[in-house]
């Protein structure tokens, strides 16, 4: 086995030099699957804390052992090798028993977002094929608005509900689940059968949530073999699945351990959802390291920090608007009373980042990866490097191209493009839809349709999404760099920007603001801020003080809906001749 070197030169700019606090060794390839990494954490790591979860701990010899029992329950509801399994579910211990146990079998998880209602809920099934629903009881009135008719579902099992008709022994209250059936089955038709759907099939069998079985033989599943399936929002189109292959979870939690430098004494703790690759790569770093993965079910802002401390977390895990949030708490001793080391905080302003080390001891890392490809790029504890997302990391290439997928010198925006040099080190492609793919990975290179500048030292700094910018004037305008300068007015928590159209069949830049507690918001105010940082063709013409954002699950500001809700009747104009008044007045 070989060891991952700290950072490598490069010819596009030479990263400075780092080290971590741990020294991860690789595995061969044939070993990185899941049940291969079950049974070796087993054997490494024995009896160490693995994962603490609603009330439920596991030690790393229970990971397999749990696999396996679960595994052997899949094949009893005849799920085998290939099939998908969809999971609708928080974070508990069961959706991670499920996650492993179809993993084991060589069986394929395809997790739904937890926010999903029904038309969504029936979109992941139909689009994946899923044969097997496990769902949490509190979401399954969500199907009565799905038509299970137009997928393969053959069972629903309802995790939490030890009374659900038509498994052994229950009691046969069907009545007690809104939409389903007295009969212990949910009815082919909730929203209406599609005529002539060639799915179509009768009712689906509803159970409760199996105990576990016999345990089953680990599958002999291969790297490129598909372990998951995981969907992703589409901006102009319908979501896409993800095809994650064995080996780019391997990846994910070797490349994660090594960056954050991990080792079996850290214990990571996570307030994500587990639907997400940020927090099932969390359970995959605990898995190659030795760690101890605690996994909260929801992010609370005024209970972060005491929960951290209750848990001896030293490892935390935040999006980009959950440090502001944070941030506007009063400060605190137990901001202060913990032991956090280091924290995973992509997308996070650099003042924001700032302050929030100054005020927590907490370091804030940057990084780069997707649910298509890995953690590609990143900063260190040896490499802080505010504004920027960091430097490529070994086992990977990136390249910043025009549109014709030409390579652009330093200093020029363009898409960043990205490849492994690993194999299955990313995914394989989107489910079902070859055309996507092709278009994804064309010319052999993943394109991620971020905008990105290539600094001198070889630093990658975010710039856009690419379908975020706005074009107005013969301008294009980067709808982040107008909001950092919206960021750094006094009286601006947070800043969506996104275009609108205007009356000359172009885009006008709209802002919806948020404002900081105990501020008050005035758009002519924030105009003539701007006009002395922006270009002119830059400023918003419409700004909207808003008290709260439209957000994922993740909590990403969900910018199609701002734009489709359009200019507001309490927006301000800045236009001659548009509205006045101060915004939010």
């Amino acid at each position: 086995m070989t060891e991952t070197p700290a950072f490598e030169s490069s010819d596009k700019g030479t990263a400075p030099a780092a080290t971590t606090t741990a020294s991860l060794p690789i595995v061969a390839p044939a070993e990185r699957t899941l049940p291969r990494m079950l049974q070796r954490q087993a054997a490494e790591f024995g009896a160490r804390p693995l994962v603490t979860i609603d009330g439920a701990h596991w030690r790393h010899t229970d990971a397999a052992a749990a696999a396996a029992r679960r595994g052997g329950a899949l094949q009893r509801q005849g799920i085998g090798r290939g099939d998908r399994v969809a999971i609708l579910c928080g974070n508990r211990i069961e959706f991670l028993d499920s996650f492993l146990g179809c993993g084991w079998i060589g069986a394929v998880s395809v997790p739904i977002n937890s926010a999903a209602m029904g038309p969504q809920i029936e979109y992941y099934l139909v689009n994946s094929g899923a044969r097997l629903l496990i769902i949490e009881d509190r979401f399954v009135e969500r199907l009565a608005t799905a038509d299970l008719a137009a997928t393969r579902l053959e069972a629903i099992w309802v995790i939490g509900n030890a009374d659900a008709p038509g498994s052994a022994g229950a009691g046969g209250n069907a009545d007690a689940q809104p939409g389903l059936g007295r009969d212990g089955a949910v009815p082919a038709s909730n929203a209406g059968a599609r005529a002539g759907s060639d799915a179509s099939h009768g009712p689906v069998t509803l159970l409760s949530f199996p105990p576990p079985a016999e345990p089953a033989e680990a599958a002999a599943v291969l790297p490129g073999d598909t372990l998951a399936i995981m969907y992703t929002s589409g901006t102009t189109g319908p979501a896409k699945g993800v095809v994650c292959p064995h080996a780019q979870y391997y990846w994910w939690g070797a490349n994660s351990a090594h960056i954050l430098g991990l080792s079996a004494d850290d214990v990571l703790c996570t307030t994500l959802p587990l639907f997400h690759i940020n927090a099932l790569n969390t359970y995959a770093q605990a898995a190659v390291t030795g760690a101890h993965a605690v996994f909260e079910p929801r992010f609370s802002a005024s209970g972060f920090w005491p929960t951290m401390h209750e848990r001896g977390a030293t490892v935390v895990y935040l999006l980009g608007a959950m440090v502001p949030i944070l941030l506007a708490q009063p400060e605190s001793a137990a901001e202060r009373e913990h032991r956090v080391r280091c924290g995973l905080g992509p997308g996070v302003p650099a003042a924001a980042a700032q302050t929030f080390e100054r005020r927590t001891s907490v370091q804030l890392l940057e990084g780069y990866g997707s649910t298509e490809t890995n953690f590609v790029i990143a900063t260190t504890a040896a490499t802080p490097r505010h504004g920027t997302m960091g430097w490529v990391q070994p086992g990977f290439d990136a390249r910043v191209v025009d549109e014709h997928d030409v390579e652009l010198p330093a200093g020029e925006a363009g898409e960043l493009v990205l490849r492994a040099d690993e194999p299955f080190a990313f995914a394989s492609g989107y489910f079902g839809m070859p055309e996507k793919t092709v278009e994804a990975w064309r010319n052999l290179w993943f394109h991620t349709g971020d905008r990105v500048v290539r600094e001198a030292d070889g630093a990658l700094r975010f710039v856009d999404r690419i379908k975020d910018a706005i074009r107005r004037r013969g301008e294009n305008i980067s709808s982040y760099e107008v909001e950092q300068i919206l960021l750094s007015h006094p009286a601006v928590a947070e800043a969506a920007v996104y275009p609108v159209r205007s009356e000359l069949a172009e885009d006008e830049v709209m802002a919806s603001l948020m404002a900081r507690p105990g501020h008050a918001l005035d758009a002519a105010e924030l105009a003539r801020y701007c006009e002395t940082r922006l270009p002119y063709f830059a400023i918003p013409r419409y700004i909207d003080v808003v008290t709260e954002l439209p957000r994922t699950e993740n909590g990403k500001v969900q910018k199609y809906k701002l734009r489709e809700r359009g200019v507001t009747a309490g927006a301000w104009d800045r236009q001659p001749g548009g509205s006045r008044r101060p915004a939010g007045s």
